[in-house]
């Protein structure tokens, strides 16, 4: 049986992009077969390929959302620089940015008036807050774009407040991004056009946050902060175990508990107790409900603990730390690992969550170096050695 392509082979993807939520949203574009052109400033690139160097001495954010990607260093103050930039688009599919409010349109790179220019282009803005209204030139770095979204108000215990432990706001922009580019896409293929695509943070992320934003509006009151319990279900809690692990177990319906008081705490009466028997009797008496079960798990293990849940069959999870993801065996055992060429060497990643079965694997290209494909792109374009040679002495590209 033929193997079918990857759906984006053939798409060009060019990108002025920083940061997380463009280049997070480029990178999914690139491992369903697209070829994405990553547009860097000259003085050090993309400022996040220097937020630390944990991945073999290369920044972890930066080799998670560039791989596959050709590099070329352009200083886009140079009108020479914003040029190339614009015949790269002349040949592109699509052109995403994320850049500082208002700086795109002062170039000419903002999608309204590219797609002006090329009816086929599908052209997207990233913003932190949207193109108007009273936030639109505000800095919208990812956790501050979580507090204005509400989300570190319903993360953490009653008495703090957290953010969450990843990019929220960049990851909900960057899908959005990524899935209305795929939309954009199939239009053209129907109508011919392609057109504008606009997603800001704050937007994405609020439609993130559409439970309890609808618990608040039509029910009165905010979601309560419960640490990992949840706030209307009960047990639905991390409990620690003898070997020193945490896991948590949930209990959807009564049957559930009936057969947790069976099999794991042991007192299948408290499966009639009416202090216990219903999840509003168990929310009533939280604090008793998680005693009886921490006590329970308290004696065991934590592997003998899953077993028990899930002999009993109650949902439960191994509380894990980043380390044990690295090392989880069902990642292990549907070999999602793969290692991907860098700077600095092979590199570990994970194959993305889209499977296209019966298709190529995504292709998982090396994250690049600063302006490692700049000269090629020049030439691809139709720059001569002189005229490349000139734009390097005067700084224009690296």
């Amino acid at each position: 049986m033929e193997s079918l392509p990857l759906p984006l082979d053939g798409i060009t993807v060019v990108a002025v992009e920083q940061a997380v939520a463009a280049p997070f949203a480029t990178r999914q574009l690139a491992d369903l077969g697209a070829r994405v052109i990553k547009v860097e400033r000259i003085d050090g690139g993309d400022f996040a390929r220097g937020y630390d160097s944990a991945a073999g001495g290369m920044a972890s954010h930066f080799v998670w959302c560039n791989r596959g990607k050709e590099s070329i260093a352009l200083d886009l103050k140079d009108p020479r620089g914003v040029g190339v930039v614009r015949q790269l688009i002349a040949g592109a599919d699509v052109f995403v940015q994320n850049l500082a409010h208002g700086a795109a349109a002062r170039l000419g790179l903002d999608a309204a008036t590219l797609c002006a220019a090329h009816p086929r282009l599908v052209a997207v803005d990233i913003s932190g807050y949207g193109p108007s209204g009273p936030y639109a030139g505000k800095r919208a770095y990812d956790m501050l774009v979580q507090c204005e979204a509400g989300l570190v108000s319903v993360t953490g215990t009653p008495g703090q407040p957290v953010k969450a432990g990843v990019p929220a706001a960049d990851i909900a922009a960057a899908m959005y991004a990524f899935s209305g580019v795929l939309a954009a896409l199939v239009r053209r293929g129907v109508s011919g056009r392609g057109g504008p695509v606009e997603v800001s943070m704050l937007d994405a992320l609020a439609e993130w946050m559409g439970h309890p934003l609808h618990h608040a509006m039509h029910g009165g009151t905010p979601p309560a902060r419960t640490g990992l319990a949840h706030a209307i279900i009960a047990p639905y809690d991390a409990y620690p175990t003898a070997d020193g692990g945490r896991v948590l177990l949930s209990v959807q319906n009564d049957r559930e508990w009936r057969r947790l008081a069976e099999q794991i705490i042991r007192r299948p009466e408290l499966g009639t107790d009416p202090d216990f028997a219903t999840n509003a009797a168990r929310v009533g008496n939280r604090e008793r409900t998680d005693a009886l079960v921490g006590e329970a798990l308290g004696g065991l293990g934590a592997d003998e603990a899953v077993a028990l849940l899930e002999r009993a069959g109650v949902a439960c999870a191994r509380l894990r730390d980043v380390q044990q993801l690295a090392d989880h065996p069902q990642l292990t055992a549907r070999d999602r690992w793969r290692e991907v060429g860098s700077p600095v060497g092979p590199l570990r990643a994970l194959l993305p969550p889209i499977t296209l079965p019966g298709g190529g694997e995504a292709p998982m290209g090396d994250v690049p170096a600063l302006g490692e494909h700049t000269e090629a792109l020049l030439r691809a374009v139709g720059m001569a050695d002189a005229e490349i040679a000139a734009l390097r002495v005067d700084g224009v590209v690296a």
